[in-house]
């Protein structure tokens, strides 16, 4: 069954990549007016290619386009796309290896990444897939369904206090004690093999119900979150994006929660004002740190596009620039030091490696 998707913030995203004027709170509508753009690019989340194919219209013959994706899925449509397209090359990874797919490509530098966080609509729809409890099928929730421990298997062996705490810090349930023990308590009798079978537990559970949101959304973003590493993929690979920029390079990331949105912020804030940590300290302005971003702001969807797309109402996009500073030794360090991602999620460094 072929599934219907639409790319959220299409037009700004490719426009933020490219265009040289481009300014988030002055964006209306696409700047189509330069040369098309030579240099090399990356879709870090490829998903079914909205943002590829309408980036590719703004790219010259000579450009290049390198996609990621971990989902098989994606792959196919991407490998279908690169059959028709020689500049696009198909790369089946997530994007926390972005610098290391790249360098065996015999690519060290970029002109622009962009990255559409989180779950797609294809894998929302697809009932197999199991993202959704809108839909029944197997509880798997993996964003590459080819490896790794699927969401049934995970919650059929954590502890009470783990599944706790993933609900808690990923998905910011206040009922995350009440549902944890409600799993563990249900599994000793029956265990969870579908999504409906989650959904109906956690809605039996909880006893409020927020406004236009099923009971179980926190609770299925939080495992998904987790079982993906997406968080803490997402810490990993913007560094490596930050010293693969180009000097006017750009950065567009779409993010869907506030856990995503919150990264992607203090990391541009970070990078664009290195010099932050040291504002108390008797050094010398010359001594200190250069900005290596320039934040170009935000995009918000407008009514039109939710109206049409009702998954488009919680995006939001970030833009920044590569400034000419360079990455002097010790850049991370500074970096690291001028974010703060321990106010983001405190699960997700602490529970990075666990499965």
């Amino acid at each position: 069954m072929e599934l219907k998707h639409r790319s959220v913030l299409l037009e700004p995203t490719v426009s933020a990549l490219i265009a040289p004027a481009f300014k988030a709170r002055r964006w209306s509508v696409p700047d189509t007016t330069f040369a098309p753009k030579d240099g090399v690019f990356v879709d870090a989340t490829f998903g079914r290619g909205g943002h590829s194919r309408y980036l590719l219209q703004f790219l010259s013959p000579k450009a290049r386009l390198i996609v990621f994706d971990k989902d098989p899925a994606a792959i196919a449509y991407a490998q279908a796309l690169s059959a028709e397209d020689t500049r696009v090359t198909v790369v089946h990874a997530g994007f926390a290896q972005i610098a290391e797919r790249l360098a065996v490509l015999g690519v060290d530098q970029v002109d622009g990444v962009m990255m559409d966080l989180g779950v797609s609509s294809p894998q929302l729809d697809d009932a197999d897939r199991g993202f959704s409890f809108m839909r029944n099928g197997p509880l798997d929730m993996r964003m590459d369904n080819s490896t790794g421990p699927t969401a049934a298997e995970w919650l059929a062996t954590a502890d009470l206090d783990d599944i706790k705490e993933v609900i808690a810090d990923y998905g910011e349930e206040r009922f995350a004690f009440q549902i944890a023990k409600a799993i563990t308590s249900r599994r000793e009798s029956s265990p969870l093999r579908t999504t409906h079978d989650l959904a109906e537990l956690v809605a039996s559970t909880v006893r409020t119900r927020e406004k236009n949101h099923h009971p179980a959304t926190r609770t299925f973003q939080a495992i998904r979150i987790f079982l993906n590493r997406e968080l803490q993929e997402l810490t990993d690979a913007l560094p490596s994006i930050l010293s693969l920029l180009k000097t006017g390079g750009r950065l567009a990331v779409i993010s869907f929660h506030s856990l995503e949105d919150r990264i992607v912020k203090q990391f541009i804030t970070g990078a664009a004002n290195p010099a932050m940590q040291y504002a108390r300290l008797p050094i010398a302005e010359k001594d200190l740190p250069s900005a290596w971003l320039e934040s170009l702001g935000r995009v918000l969807p407008s009514a039109e596009e939710i109206e049409h797309n009702v998954r488009a109402r919680s995006a939001v996009l970030r833009v920044a620039q590569r400034t000419a500073a360079p990455l002097a030794s010790g850049w991370q360090q500074q970096l690291a030091a001028a974010i703060d991602y321990s106010a983001v999620a405190g699960a997700h460094s602490k529970r990075g490696g666990r499965r």
